[in-house]
């Protein structure tokens, strides 16, 4: 009896120090807002109050791709095919394509061939999603500005606009020409974070960068009706701070409760100030900075 005493004792040792070790090299961690460490299933009931929440990713980051994916699949329960995915890496002249292939008009293997620049870390990082609102017959939105179009407006400025056709400028967010504003902060940051050396063309770039943003906003919205639930997945520098796509949607159609979780690494996590883990996101996923990276 003693025996068994001690090697219960021993084997409660090596179980507790296996979980400290663990919980010492963690490959991720959630956070509020407040800098407190967040519960997943109080996360996901809080954020699928909102009509529409978006996630800001590191593009290679397996982490924020496996958290997306168990978040599509909590959100599905509570909201069924209330549901829609947005998402920024699938231009919106995909859509027609995505639309077929999601309503089993022809394999996989036809589909990808159709569809115009495509990511790189598609079948690891993004089928998955896609492939989830397949199966559950959820609707899944190109929402990016085809890269043709924000390249165009890189070089030439927003007066590129007025030399397309209607069938282009239909497939740009209508409203980039009333409410663009160079100093908004997620553009006005573009400048500073380039120092002394700002190009000719800042506000080409600055203006490209929000075309993007202005058209997943429009096209979200356009996709949208009360009830729905909207959930987009874009880089985090989209929507971090309530810029980029949620500063849009505000703008266009202000009152929608719309809440998101970012990505950040641990060493940027441990620099951020308190105002700056308060304003970044609802949520915020810490992923370990020497994660192994898919390939994009």
């Amino acid at each position: 009896m003693q025996m068994r005493k001690i090697k219960l004792t021993l084997l409660a040792i090596l179980i507790f120090t296996g979980l400290t070790y663990a919980q010492d090299k963690p490959a991720y961690q959630l956070y509020n807002n407040k800098g407190k460490l967040a519960k997943y299933d109080k996360m996901v009931k809080d954020l699928a109050k909102s009509d529409m929440v978006f996630f800001g990713e590191y593009h290679t980051n397996p982490i924020s791709h496996w958290m997306q994916l168990e978040l599509a699949k909590s959100f599905y329960k509570i909201k069924g095919d209330k549901m829609f995915f947005g998402a920024e890496m699938f231009e919106n002249g995909n859509q027609l394509v995505m639309n077929e292939y999601l309503a089993g008009f022809y394999p996989e293997k036809k589909m990808i061939p159709e569809m115009t620049q495509m990511w790189g870390n598609y079948n690891t990082d993004y089928r998955p999603l896609v492939e989830f609102a397949k199966k559950n017959k959820l609707r899944f939105i190109a929402t990016n500005i085809p890269r043709r179009y924000a390249s165009m407006i890189n070089k030439g400025g927003i007066e590129v606009l007025k030399k397309l056709s209607p069938e282009a400028r239909a497939m740009i967010g209508p409203d980039l020409e009333k409410y663009f504003d160079p100093t908004v902060k997620a553009y006005a940051e573009m400048a500073e974070n380039m120092g002394g050396h700002v190009p000719p063309n800042m506000l080409n770039i600055q203006t490209a960068q929000a075309s993007k943003d202005a058209t997943m906003a429009h096209f979200s919205l356009k996709n949208f009706k009360k009830g729905d639930f909207l959930f987009h997945i874009e880089g985090s520098y989209h929507s971090n701070n309530k810029q980029g796509i949620i500063w849009w949607i505000n703008k266009i159609h202000p009152g929608l409760k719309i809440k998101s979780i970012t990505t950040v690494t641990k060493s940027e996590w441990d620099e951020m100030t308190k105002d700056e883990k308060n304003e970044i996101a609802e949520y915020i996923l810490v992923v370990a900075d020497d994660m192994t990276q898919t390939k994009r």
